[in-house]
């Protein structure tokens, strides 16, 4: 039985209104149809709200007595411009509304509001907030697939995991070798889950010089330190009622770490320059390709917070134990490229289909598509029958290692050297059948010897 989803609010609204009994009234109203909506009795309240926990809309008087709708409305777009503001007016006052709206205003509703028109007005503007922070998020939520590929029996458990925890709102983590999709897997539970109308934000936790690692993360004011020349909204702000990935987790720094466990846990969090902490509602999706727990045992993860983030585990597979997936993975990569470079989609034959089947992919579907990317690029005429595929990491997993000898790019060089000797002694010096046995293109072949200062026979076969 899948798990109940959790019905969201449609959105926090603060009602600014002097009038006691016109607030309730509109507070319980806006919550009935919905809304997450809460009272503020002047605009310096209201002001004092928006600072300590995230907005969806305002929705204020104009009169009021210490301060109208009009200073409210600049106030607000001074600290918090993107919080939608509708102004509530009587008739005579349209004039003075029109002013709000030219100070930064999205609507004005004359009163006594109509509560079927102050619902359109209201959905109207989250509307448009929504479509600004998703045009915001357009280039980042881009995926190189908009889908995770496959159809092999460790990726349908996969994805039978993904999409029950989708439901639940619950913290994921995803744990699995760099390339396997990690990412894409965080964006299909954000998109199945009841968030998928918020924003999707993603920190690259490794990425991230310890000096901005808190203003990063939970923003500051204008002035809390030394080249802070405007507020800003960290990622935890931006994710408000969305999806926070932390890809690369595991690269957190210890002193970041205590701060990420409070707000997870109490779903609060201190911006620097603020008096008050800010509450937010952020669903935390978390990824890593390091031994968490073993992070935990040798003292440089805490263990609380890895229980936080370890509520629903994912393990994602290596494209090696999902063999039967890399040939539609292939084929919708060579397809998406050869669109990119403006030519039709090439066909992958049998033997480069068994050829791929065969490597091991230590890079996982990150090398995969990278390799059919060069493969277009370089050789066009020959679409995918000549990829570059060195046998060099089979090579090494099987090759002893003498004891000191751990320089990676001059064992890399030692084996490249040795696996071109090889393919000349068993090709007898036959440039095209040295080229196959080395599985690359003949004129690659070329490049290689001259790199290694070996001879080239010239002999075509």
């Amino acid at each position: 039985m899948s798990a109940p989803v959790k019905t969201q609010s449609r959105g926090r609204v603060l009602v600014v209104e002097d009038e006691a009994y016109v607030r309730d009234s509109l507070v319980a109203m806006l919550q009935a149809k919905g809304f997450d909506a809460e009272p503020a009795a002047s605009a310096a309240e209201a002001v004092a709200l928006v600072a300590r926990a995230p907005v969806d809309l305002v929705l204020s008087d104009l009169r009021m007595p210490g301060g109208d709708g009009l200073e409210l409305v600049r106030r607000l777009q001074a600290s918090s411009p993107e919080i939608p503001i509708i102004i509530l007016t009587g008739h005579g006052n349209v004039a003075s509304a029109v002013e709000c709206l030219k100070a930064g205003a999205s609507d004005y509703v004359l009163k006594p509001a109509d509560p079927e028109a102050l619902e359109v007005s209201l959905q109207r503007a989250l509307d448009a907030r929504s479509l600004r922070r998703e045009v915001r998020y357009l280039r980042s939520a881009l995926a190189p697939m908009a889908e995770p590929v496959g159809d092999s029996a460790p990726w349908r458990n996969v994805m039978a995991m993904v999409d029950a925890a989708a439901a639940a709102d619950a913290t994921v983590l995803l744990i699995g070798e760099s390339g396997t999709g990690k990412e894409l897997l965080a964006r299909r539970l954000h998109r199945q889950s009841a968030r998928a109308a918020g924003p999707f934000v993603r920190v690259n936790c490794a990425a991230i010089p310890l000096e901005m690692w808190e203003s990063e993360f939970f923003g500051h004011r204008k002035g809390s330190f030394t080249g802070a020349s405007a507020d800003r909204d960290g990622r935890f702000h931006l994710a408000h009622r969305g999806t926070l990935l932390l890809d690369e987790v595991g690269a957190m720094p210890a002193a970041g770490q205590a701060k990420l466990l409070r707000a997870i846990q109490d779903g609060e969090f201190d911006r620097l320059g603020d008096e008050q902490p800010t509450r937010v509602d952020v669903r935390i999706v978390a990824s890593t390709n390091s031994d968490l727990q073993a992070e935990v045992d040798h003292g440089r993860f805490r263990a609380d917070l890895f229980y936080r983030l370890n509520v629903v585990r994912i393990d994602v597979p290596p494209l090696r134990d999902r063999k039967d997936d890399i040939g539609p993975i292939a084929r919708l990569a060579a397809a998406e490229i050869a669109a990119r470079l403006g030519r039709p989609a090439p066909e992958i034959s049998s033997e480069t289909l068994a050829r791929l089947r065969a490597y091991p992919w230590p890079g996982n579907v990150r090398e995969l598509r990278s390799v059919i990317e060069r493969a277009l690029i370089l050789d066009p005429a020959h679409g995918l029958d000549n990829l570059d595929l060195l046998p060099a990491p089979a090579a090494i997993a099987g090759a002893p290692v003498a004891r000191g000898d751990l320089n990676l790019r001059e064992a890399l060089t030692r084996l490249e050297r040795d696996l071109l000797l090889e393919a000349q002694r068993r090709s007898g010096g036959v440039r095209k059948e040295a080229a196959r046995l080395l599985g690359i293109d003949p004129r690659n072949l070329a490049y290689y010897l001259r790199k290694h200062g070996l001879a080239d026979s010239g002999e075509e076969g």
